[in-house]
């Protein structure tokens, strides 16, 4: 709890508004992406994916392979608790669909379904992208999926099991426009997974990370990467790290408040 607030603190000091940005492609992503409204379709389409989950009082087994909750003491968890704290926030949500929504991505990964309220999000805005997402706890993916086929999202694909059991066959056969990771906020895994995905990648591919100030050790990870030789360009919203790898941009680093 400290560190994130100490971090936000830090964040508000160092980042800058849309007039502080001297980068055409960063500009019109802050304006026409993160400052435009959110469809209202999208926003209810979200809200009840959500709140369906919230009414859910089913109690499941979670199996954690990352670091842990802050907010569980025990693996036994209620669903509309796993919804309410542990999935991804309204805002986080927002802005991931703003994202995808200016991007126009068409091949997705997903590191971390949990209950598929980020895959929701990401499904919504782009209804035709074809999205894989991977969730090492057998029993929270199934109810994603059941959650998913309500409401009839049906162009995610699901694979379940440990990451580093998953992830070498995904590499391997796919190229992504965008990938996210939100299922481990270890140091280590975060830059293993981060390294693994290099070769699914292309010029215009981004990653999002989730949670860069969560820890000290997320903040470490988030350094190393967005310092790492592929990388051109990296943008703080410090609930998200995104970072690019267009060969045509100079080398820069934005911390950004909108």
């Amino acid at each position: 709890m400290w560190h994130s607030l100490f971090a936000y603190i830090h964040y508000l000091s160092i980042s800058k508004s849309k007039f502080g940005i001297h980068s055409p492609f960063v500009y019109d992503f802050v304006t026409k992406a993160l400052e435009s409204p959110l469809p209202l379709e999208q926003s209810l389409k979200l809200k009840n994916y959500r709140n369906d989950l919230l009414r859910d009082s089913t109690v499941i087994e979670v199996l954690d392979f990352g670091v842990g909750s802050k907010v569980f003491n025990s693996n036994k968890r209620r669903m509309s608790d796993i919804a309410k704290y542990a999935g991804i926030s309204k805002t986080k949500a927002k802005i991931l669909q703003k994202i995808v929504n200016f991007f126009k991505p068409t091949r997705i990964l997903e590191l971390g379904t949990s209950l598929g309220i980020s895959s929701a999000a990401m499904c919504i805005a782009a209804p035709f992208a074809k999205i894989i997402s991977v969730e090492a706890c057998p029993q929270t993916a199934a109810k994603a999926v059941l959650n998913m086929q309500k409401h009839q999202l049906e162009n995610i694909t699901i694979e379940i099991g440990e990451f580093s059991n998953v992830l070498p066959k995904i590499f391997q056969n796919n190229t992504f426009d965008l990938i996210f990771f939100d299922g481990n906020h270890k140091r280590e895994a975060t830059i293993n997974y981060f390294e693994a995905s290099l070769k699914s990648t292309h010029n215009d591919t981004l990653l999002i990370f989730d949670d860069i100030h969560w820890s000290t050790g997320m903040e470490k990870a988030w350094k190393y990467i967005k310092a790492h030789p592929k990388i051109t360009l990296s943008i703080d919203l410090f609930h998200l790290g995104l970072v690019f790898f267009r060969k045509e941009q100079v080398k820069q680093d934005f911390v950004i408040r909108f």
